[in-house]
């Protein structure tokens, strides 16, 4: 009785699996590709969300020297109306 029993599903004798993700991760991952792409198809068919809106570009036709300042701000009172 010297006989050793092996399984027949030693580690060592297994072939090398292929790593395949469970498949309910597959399902999830097809699943928000859809819900991204029917949204996507829907945003497209109905349009800009306010009149007037289009993408960024730009208007053209500015002067102005880039540095952001709204004239007038100056003189504008930042005290919540309370008289000095």
């Amino acid at each position: 009785m010297a006989q050793s029993r092996h399984p027949a599903s030693s580690p060592a004798t297994a072939p090398p699996r292929s790593y395949l993700p469970p498949p309910a991760l597959c399902g999830f991952l097809v699943l928000l590709v859809l819900v991204f792409a029917v949204s996507y198809g829907v945003g497209r068919s109905v349009g800009p969300v306010a009149p007037g809106m289009h993408g960024p570009a730009t208007t053209g036709g500015g002067t102005g020297d880039g540095d952001g300042d709204q004239g007038g701000t100056d003189d504008m009172d930042m005290g919540g109306g309370h008289g000095h």
